[in-house]
This record gives C-alpha cells, sequence and structure tokens, in this order.
C-alpha cells in the first residue's frame, strides 16, 4: 500500500510498507544489479512476499556481521529500496536472488512479525530529486568539477589497484547524474562495511562527492606504499640473480683462460679445512655428510646457507689445538702476587692444582667459584689464573641471562640459530683449553625460554663436560680440558649447580691491605691513566688512610680507586694552570681540596651510651655494615610494633627476643605484666632498605631490656647472632664481613656466638688485635657484657615500670643514629 505526504519543506516524500531483507557483509547501492545467496528463514520468507506482491524490497546492512538471528536494534536504519529480478531456490534449501537497486530509503518504524521484518519507509523520488537540481543551477558547476575530479581519482586508483578491472572507467565516463556515478564508483571500491554505509546515508550529492573523493586519495596513498615497497623487495631480488649470473660468468671466463686452475673452490676449501680440522670421529662422520649434502645444492638455496654455515662452525670449533700449560710454581706464585694483594687461599689453591698437574699428566680442570663483595678482584683474579697458567683466557657474563640457548645454542631448525656462548667462545679463543670465566654466575634467571642454570650443570660436572653436547652442533664435545672459573657476590646460586663447584670465599679488605693495594697497584695505574708522571704526584700513606676512612665506606677498593682518579685529575688540571708546579704532594692536611669535605664519619656507631639502642652486624653481598636497632615503651595495651621494612625471619626474630624477656622478667626486674600494660615499638633504621635474617635476635633482645629497665646500652659494644627461646645464641654466617665492618666502624667489643670461635682462625690477625672479640653462648653473659650494669631482680627491689624516666650517667644529648643500608 502507497500514499505520498507533503513535507514542511513542500517536498513530495513516498512512503509504503515493504518486506526487509538485513544483509549481513554486502551494502547495495541505487542502480546496482547484485546477486545474493539467502539461507536464514525470515530471509527467505521476506523475499517469498516481495515475490507475491510488487517484486519490492528493503535491502539494509546489519550493524554487525557476527549476529545470526538480527533484531531490529541490529539493523541500520537507511538502506536501498530494490528490485527483484530473478529468484532461484537451490537443493540445499538455499535461495539465490537477483535484485537491483532503485533508490534510498530510510525506516521510519518496523513491524515485526514472526515470518518476516516489514518496515513503513520514506523514499525522494528521483524526478523529485531532479526537481531539485533544477532549482540549484548555481551549483551545477561546481557538481560537475566535482565528477571530472572524482573520475580522475578513480582513474588512479584503478592504474593502482590491479583487483578493479579498468573496463569500469569505460561504463564510468558514460555516466551523466553524479549521484549515479558517486553510488557505482563507491560500489567498486574496497571498503570496510561501516564506510559503505557510511556513504549510502549521505543523501546531499555533493557532499557524497567530496566524502568519496577524500577516502579515494586515501586509499591512492596506501596503494602507492604497497607499490614501493613491492619496488624495493623485486629490486633486490633481480640484484641477488644478477650477481649470481655474473660470478658463474666469471667462473666460466676465468677456468677458460686457465686463471682458476690452481685456486680450489669453495667446496674443495671446506673440504680441506674439515682434514685439518682433527674432528672426533663422529663430527668427522657429521661433517663430512653435510658437505656430501651441499654439493647436491644449489648454491643460492637458502638450505645451502644453512648447510654451509653449520660446517663453517664445525671446523671452527677447537678440536685439538691446545696451549702448553706452564707448571712453573715459582713463577706462578710470583705473577699471582704481582697482580693481587692477598688473596692467599685462592693464590694456594691454584698452585696446588699445578703442582698436582706436574704429577698426573691427564688432570681434569677444576672448577673454582670466587665468593666476594664487589670490587674484591674477582675478574681480575680470573685474568692472573690465566696468565699464571700460561692458558688463554675468555669471559662470559651471565648477568640477566634467561635463555637456556645461550648455553647450549639452538637447534637447526630456526632461523639465524647459532652454537651456544660456550662453543662460541672457544671458537674465538682458538684453543680447547682456555680458562673460561663465568662471570656473576648468581645473577642468572629462569623463564618461559628454559633455565640457564640447569643447562650448566652439565658444563661444570667434570664427570659429563667430555660428552657435551651443543643442540646446534649436534655432535660431543670434550670440555674437560677447560679450566672454568666462576664469580658470584652471594652463594643465591641453585644447589645442583652450587655442588660442581669449589666455592673460594674472597671478603672484604681490611685497612692495611686496602693501603697496600692502593700504594702498589691503583695509584700507579690512574697516574698512568690521566697522564702524570711519578715525580709529579705524591699521595701519602695517612692521605690514603683518610681517603679510605672518610672517602669509602665499602668491602672492595673500587670506590678507593675512583677517588685516587678523581685526584689525579685534579692535579692534571692544577699543574696546567700552574706552570710553576713541578710535583704536588697530597696528605691528611690538604685532602679536603681534592675530595672536598669527609662524606663518612669514622669512629662509633653512637658516641654516647643509649637507653634501647643496640648496635648489630649485618652481613651483604658488599660486605659487612653496622645496623642500629632502637626499641621504645610507651603506655598502650600490648602491642609489638615493627618498623624498617623488616622480612619475616627477622620479625620472627622479635618476637622470639619478646618471649625470652618474658620468661625472664623477674631476674631481669620488669613486671611480669609489662606485655599487657605497655606497646613496644621496634625500628631498624634505614627505614627504605630492605633488612631480613635471624642474625639480628641478639640485638633485639638487648634492645628490649634496656629499654623495659631504662639501664643504657654500651656504645663501643656490637654483637651479632641468633636467638632461642630458651636464650640460647646460635651460630651466624659472614663472620669476617661483620668484624671487618665493626673494625672500620671503631667498635672495641664484639660479642659472637660461641660456636664461631673456631672462625675466628680465618680473621686477620690485626683485626683480631684491634677489637676485644667476646665468645657468649647465653643472652644473660650478653647483657653482662652490652649494658652499662646489671639488671636488678624483683626479689631485690621494686619492679621497674618501663615508662618512668631513670637518670641516665651522661649527661650529653644522644647522638644521632647511624643508618645503615643492609640491600
Amino acid at each position: 500500500m502507497e500514499q505520498n505526504e507533503s513535507t514542511p519543506e513542500g517536498n513530495i516524500m513516498a512512503t509504503a510498507v515493504v518486506p526487509v531483507l538485513p544483509l549481513r557483509d554486502v551494502v547495495v547501492y541505487p542502480h546496482m544489479v547484485i546477486p545474493l545467496f539467502v539461507g536464514r528463514e525470515k530471509s527467505i520468507r521476506a523475499l517469498e512476499s516481495a515475490m507475491d506482491d510488487d517484486k519490492r524490497i528493503l535491502l539494509v546492512a546489519q550493524k554487525s556481521a557476527e549476529v545470526d538471528d538480527p533484531q531490529v536494534e541490529d539493523i541500520h536504519e537507511i538502506g536501498t529500496l530494490s528490485t527483484i529480478l530473478q529468484l532461484l531456490k537451490l537443493p540445499d534449501g538455499t535461495v539465490k536472488v537477483l535484485v537491483e537497486g532503485s533508490e534510498r530509503a530510510s525506516v521510519v518504524r518496523f513491524e515485526t512479525t514472526d515470518e518476516f521484518f516489514s518496515a513503513h519507509i520514506e523514499t525522494k523520488g528521483e524526478g523529485e530529486r531532479a526537481g531539485e537540481r533544477e532549482g540549484e543551477r548555481a551549483g551545477e558547476r561546481e557538481v560537475d568539477v566535482l565528477m571530472r575530479s572524482l573520475l580522475t581519482l578513480f582513474d588512479q586508483y584503478v592504474k593502482l589497484n590491479k583487483k578493479v578491472p579498468p573496463e569500469i572507467l569505460t561504463s564510468l565516463s558514460g555516466i551523466d547524474e553524479p549521484s549515479r556515478l558517486a553510488d557505482t564508483v563507491a560500489a567498486h571500491m574496497a571498503l570496510k562495511l561501516d564506510e559503505k554505509q557510511r556513504i549510502l546515508e549521505i543523501e546531499d550529492v555533493r557532499a557524497r562527492l567530496e566524502h568519496l573523493m577524500g577516502i579515494i586519495e586515501g586509499e591512492i596513498d596506501v596503494l602507492q606504499i604497497e607499490k614501493r615497497i613491492r619496488g624495493r623487495v623485486k629490486q633486490q631480488m633481480e640484484k641477488s640473480q644478477r650477481e649470481y649470473y655474473l660470478n658463474e660468468q666469471m667462473k666460466a671466463i676465468q677456468k677458460e683462460l686457465g686463471d682458476m686452475e690452481d685456486v680450489p673452490n669453495e667446496l674443495e676449501e671446506l673440504q680441506e679445512k674439515i682434514e685439518k680440522a682433527g674432528m672426533s670421529k663422529e663430527a668427522r662422520t657429521k661433517a663430512d655428510a653435510e658437505l656430501n649434502k651441499l654439493k647436491m645444492m644449489s648454491p643460492m638455496s637458502a638450505e645451502a646457507t644453512v648447510v654451509r654455515n653449520y660446517i663453517d662452525w664445525l671446523v671452527t670449533v677447537p678440536w685439538k689445538k691446545r696451549t702448553k700449560i706452564r707448571h712453573d710454581l715459582a713463577r706462578a706464585e710470583m705473577v699471582l702476587d704481582e697482580d693481587h694483594y692477598g688473596l692467599e687461599k685462592v693464590k694456594e689453591r691454584i698452585v696446588e692444582y699445578l703442582a698436582v698437574q706436574q704429577r698426573v699428566r691427564k688432570l681434569k680442570g677444576p672448577i673454582l667459584c670466587l665468593v666476594g663483595p664487589p670490587g674484591v678482584g674477582k675478574t681480575s683474579l680470573g685474568r692472573s689464573i690465566a696468565r699464571a697458567t700460561n692458558r688463554k683466557f675468555t669471559r662470559m657474563s651471565l648477568g640477566g641471562v634467561r635463555d637456556e640457548a645461550e648455553i647450549r645454542g639452538h637447534r637447526r631448525t630456526y632461523i639465524g640459530s647459532l652454537p651456544g656462548k660456550i662453543v662460541q667462545n672457544l671458537s674465538k679463543v682458538g684453543v680447547r683449553n682456555p680458562l673460561f670465566l663465568l662471570d656473576e654466575i648468581d645473577k642468572m634467571s629462569m623463564d618461559f625460554r628454559g633455565d640457564p642454570s640447569s643447562a650448566l650443570l652439565e658444563v661444570l660436572d667434570p664427570e659429563q663436560n667430555s660428552t657435551f653436547a651443543d643442540h646446534y652442533l649436534e655432535v660431543d664435545f670434550d670440555l674437560s680440558d677447560v679450566m672454568f672459573v666462576a664469580t658470584a657476590n652471594s652463594l643465591n646460586i641453585p644447589g645442583p649447580l652450587l655442588d660442581r663447584m669449589e666455592v673460594i670465599r674472597i671478603p672484604g679488605y681490611t685497612e692495611d691491605e686496602k693501603i697496600n693495594i692502593a700504594s702498589r697497584y691503583l695509584l700507579s695505574k690512574q697516574i698512568q691513566n690521566n697522564g702524570l708522571k711519578e715525580e709529579e704526584l705524591s699521595i701519602s700513606e695517612n692521605a690514603i688512610r683518610d681517603i679510605i676512612r672518610y672517602y669509602t665506606r665499602e668491602a672492595g677498593v673500587r670506590n678507593l680507586e675512583r677517588e685516587i682518579a678523581k685526584i689525579c685529575r685534579k692535579v692534571v688540571k692544577e699543574l696546567l694552570l700552574d706552570k710553576s708546579g713541578t710535583r704536588i704532594t697530597v696528605s691528611p692536611r690538604n685532602i679536603e681540596k681534592y675530595l672536598g669535605v669527609k662524606r663518612f664519619r669514622y669512629g662509633r656507631a653512637e658516641e654516647h651510651d643509649q637507653i634501647g639502642q643496640v648496635t648489630g652486624l649485618a652481613w651483604t653481598e658488599v660486605g659487612g655494615e653496622l645496623l642500629s636497632i632502637e626499641a621504645t615503651i610507651v603506655p598502650g595495651k600490648g602491642r609489638l610494633i615493627h618498623t624498617g621494612q623488616l622480612g619475616d625471619v627477622m620479625q620472627e626474630s622479635i618476637q622470639a627476643a619478646t618471649t625470652v624477656v618474658r620468661s625472664r622478667a623477674e631476674a631481669l626486674g620488669i613486671e611480669e605484666d609489662f606485655y599487657q600494660k605497655y606497646d613496644i615499638h621496634v625500628h631498624v633504621p634505614e627505614g627504605a632498605t630492605p633488612k631480613d635474617g635471624p642474625s639480628a635476635g641478639v640485638g633485639m633482645c638487648t634492645t628490649l631490656v634496656s629499654a623495659l629497665t631504662r639501664i643504657p646500652v654500651r656504645a663501643d659494644v656490637a654483637m651479632t647472632g641468633e636467638i632461642t627461646l630458651r636464650g640460647e645464641i646460635l651460630p651466624i654466617g659472614g663472620l669476617k664481613e661483620k668484624l671487618l665492618a665493626a673494625h672500620r666502624g671503631g667498635i672495641t667489643t664484639v660479642l659472637i656466638p660461641e660456636e664461631n670461635r673456631k672462625d675466628l682462625a680465618e680473621i686477620p690477625k690485626n683485626v683480631k688485635d684491634k677489637l676485644d672479640i667476646r665468645p657468649v653462648k647465653w643472652i644473660d653473659e650478653v647483657l653482662e657484657l652490652a649494658l652499662q650494669h646489671p639488671p636488678t631482680p624483683l626479689t631485690d627491689k621494686g619492679a621497674a615500670k618501663p615508662a618512668e624516666k631513670v637518670k641516665e650517667k651522661s649527661s650529653k644529648p644522644a647522638a644521632k643514629s647511624k643508618t645503615v643500608r643492609t640491600h
């Protein structure tokens, strides 16, 4: 049923009720003839209804192609009123229909039934639209210009896009109507569904032409870029083919002239290298098989390049070449002493190895692991060992390595695959018995690509590494002649890997050792590096001692070397500016002129005895450190507060120490119900530094007793040890580093666990002479030595109230606590 209505503007709008056919992935424009395949039941019934009536149907695109059963809200409101030209039912139940778009139509409202969709629509007849154009003669010229520009742009688009047939241009040139021209161009462009619907919804012809031109210009830009890329790829292919043909022609010409008769070709060179490489029987068989395979391939094929690279790696690996190990023990000791001061244990182990090798011809290389803080000379010691034993030196840094293929290599199936770093470094150094330094072995980690530490198990096991299998080489290689030396800052190494290495600890240097190292090595090295002469600069021993005490706080000597380098730079500048100066002497009196104000305080952690403050000793990866432990008692409800980024183990130490104090409250002169009346706050500066470990337990207990009894703790006493609920002091690790930290900090008395007494044999004599080291077994001994006076038991006096102020012996104000990083 149809009727005409007048719009407010006076134009005649045609309205009708027609069936609706939702389209999944296509937009139909007016004047466009297109075949459609329809399979949905509702859509088929809509077509049958249209065939029974006047063969008119509204073709509307869906908003989403994924919706199988579209509802009213899933369909666009503007579509094309079309005429069914032909309908054919196929054997599989689907319908093939040929439709022709007539004109644009907008949906006024949908009518939904169980059978199919139908809608009240509005259309503008072509006659009325033509009448509108008659009233717009002024803009007719502009439309003509737009049509010509559109045709020109579409011509460029067709030339670049090979998918559009050129015959389309001929049919477009015969279209005079701008609306039809725009729709036809849009129909032949490869646009997204949303973009095609947007063009359909633009009713104004001029706006539609301009919008379409903008889209075509964008498509032309993209197609031009694609054309340039294709051109570059084609040029590269032509170049490689041209080079191949020219090379073949040159070979043929040279052969004719007789120039190449004495020159072996590439395959003959590879054959010669294989024979000279001295490979194992397995490797030789593999190499010959790959060479025969290469002879059968085209030289330019990708597979030939892979095989050629594989054979190159096989012949590069040192199968038999080795250096002669020097067995002169006296010379080896001299070289080690030349390069490093101290480190007696390491030097002794190297000389032992050389001595045994003199007696035993075939000795598997030792696998050493040097563990110590940064700057103590672990990496340089590896070079020194190589020089002492006359081995070539190669180094592999394992810091941040996460991929197992870094150790064992990639399989040849991968593009760009290579052997692992073990085989690569051996190929680079050229011998099968070098000193191989595995630097920072504790910095490895694992991820989805595998665990490199597990791959190292085979490398570092003397029983297995004689048949080390690299994934790339696919043949066994003997690593038993290699001397492996690993370095680490801590023993944060997987247990199985640690078990395969002989761990040698390199603790921090004492002050006397640092002075010797600076005088013998660092000073002369920096004088030379900064272009000075020996006679131009002199740094006294006391000045070096002041640099160590007031400008560095480290276990190694790296910062000490930086400070000496800083002095050398300033001296160079001074000599160049003041031509009259010939020699500069640096002493404690003028050291601040070169290094600025003193950065660190050398002396006690605290100048005065304090209530509730104890100096503990901590071990870190960069050596030992002093650790302040503070406790305060305030009236409250018995809360135990701990701050300072303490780990779980350290928090448990506080709880254990609190229980020890409660169990001995009567003997210590403390109220038995103190834990119900007062809040206890334990703080370990610095607050931003994470801390953990059990060895601060004895310090925690002492500071709690001091805070509860109001008895100050001696400032010249430091302590370390784990505490049990019975008050027993358990042994700790890192004793040497902790005692060196106490020595550096000016502590006079150090309390250590009784079971650590045996470790004192490894402590330098000058450190033991300057420290009063007291091994203790029970907390009672600690309190007797650390507090100014022993607590008075409750049986002798009334209960002491923790919150009460007790007069201290010293009336001086408390000094600011020293904060120490524990990392």
